[in-house]
């Protein structure tokens, strides 16, 4: 059976100051539909994050609807979409009924009944040829109870076991095993943060986010594959070529724009992943960065050239200058205003101040301006970081922790 993976397309997502990523997303379903079809691909596996926010727009479902719909003329059998901490569980559930007779397997949660995670697909023959253990993102109350007057160290070494017995249990399940020894191949998904996987600033932070607590141990050996959601850089965990983060399929922040973007073909054969394959996303639209000098800056963005790019790149521009800030805003704005907004628009621009250093008893230049950073350089986590420097010291991890907790549940 030939498996497609892929994850965290974060319909709906709007960037800075709004602008919308739709177009960025149809072109990227659009050529995944072809890619379906011309792959022969049997079985489509989504590991979390359908959408950017637990209340997507009406734009955001039609993306979503449409291409369960066109996938139905690609020869592919199933798909199987798990919920990330993106995603609203009711959003994603709501159509899984109807959606099943479209052979589209939806776990949006943990639900009521363990076993529904199991999914028993068929091969090309009608037989059973592929187990799916649909796991989605693991909230708190599925992975641990709370107990009163627990240490942070203790509420860590109950979520990372939470989360250990949870695939261990799937591991357990009769039909699981059973099928395995009669040589079916088994998958199973997560939307999780692995130790030792590189994050980029537009991931929240999840629960086991900051604490790298999963390892490739946590995954029992039955698993053949491990396909991970959450990780936006296509990367394996540790050594383990089963165990992998198929990553976003468009960079959905500036720190982004150097990883490259895929999805992972698999072939299983004889009960065994045979083949793993990355195949390149191609982008519509291309996020771009100019640091440097007022003159480095203007220089790249006059001679920036958009050739093979759909849509016009967005650009981030962060000028060092010994100008005052009123002086770079007034020469920028003119390089602007010149740009072919159909080529490139820049969306992002901050000034860092260069102070001169001056020798010691020398008085200082009240004329200088401090070095600045704008509020877009720093992350809700960092910000919270700043506020805990007023607070004691031994208060701070555990107040660090709660705020990752709030995080989460926003």
């Amino acid at each position: 059976m030939r498996v497609l993976h892929t994850a965290d397309w974060h319909l709906g997502q709007r960037f800075i100051s709004g602008h919308e990523r739709t177009e960025e997303h149809r072109h990227f379903l659009d050529w995944l539909v072809e890619t379906v079809r011309a792959q022969r691909v049997d079985v489509l596996v989504v590991a979390g994050d359908v959408f950017d926010t637990s209340s997507p727009s009406n734009q955001a479902l039609e993306l979503y609807y449409s291409f369960l719909l066109n996938m139905r003329g690609t020869g592919c059998r199933d798909i199987v979409v798990v919920g990330g901490n993106h995603d609203s569980p009711a959003t994603l559930n709501a159509p899984a009924r109807l959606l099943r007779h479209l052979r589209v397997h939806v776990v949006g949660c943990v639900p009521d009944c363990f076993e529904d995670q199991v999914l028993v697909l068929d091969d090309a023959a009608g037989k059973p040829g592929l187990v799916v253990c649909a796991v989605p993102f693991l909230r708190d109350r599925d992975v641990r109870l709370s107990v009163p007057g627990e240490t942070a160290e203790e509420r860590e070494a109950r979520i990372k076991q939470g989360i250990a017995d949870h695939y261990a249990r799937l591991a357990e399940v009769e039909q699981v095993w059973q099928l395995k020894e009669m040589g079916l191949p088994v998958l199973a998904t997560g939307h999780l943060y692995a130790a030792g996987a590189a994050p980029s600033d537009s991931e929240r932070t999840i629960h086991v986010g900051n604490l790298g607590q999963v390892t490739a141990e946590h995954f029992p050996r039955i698993f053949d594959y491990v396909a991970l959601g959450h990780i936006h850089r296509p990367q394996r965990v540790g050594s383990n070529e089963h165990i992998r983060y198929s990553g976003s399929p468009i960079p959905l922040s500036f720190s982004e724009i150097d990883h490259p973007k895929e999805v992972l073909l698999l072939e299983f054969r004889e009960g065994k992943l045979a083949e793993l394959q990355s195949l390149p996303v191609p982008g519509a639209r291309r996020l771009v960065r100019f640091h440097g000098s007022l003159e480095e800056v203007t220089l790249g963005l006059t001679t920036y050239d958009n050739t093979g790019f759909l849509l016009p790149a967005w650009a981030d521009v962060q000028i060092h200058s010994e100008l005052t800030q009123l002086e770079v805003a007034d020469a920028l704005l003119k390089v602007i205003q010149a740009l072919d907004r159909h080529q490139l628009e820049v969306l992002a621009r901050r000034h860092f101040r260069l102070v001169k250093l001056r020798a010691l008893g020398q008085e200082e230049d009240e004329t200088q301006e401090p070095l600045t950073r704008s509020l877009h350089d720093f992350t809700e986590r960092e910000v919270f970081e700043q506020r805990l420097e007023a607070e004691p010291e031994d208060s701070r991890a555990e107040l660090l922790r709660t705020f990752d907790e709030l995080l989460e549940q926003m």
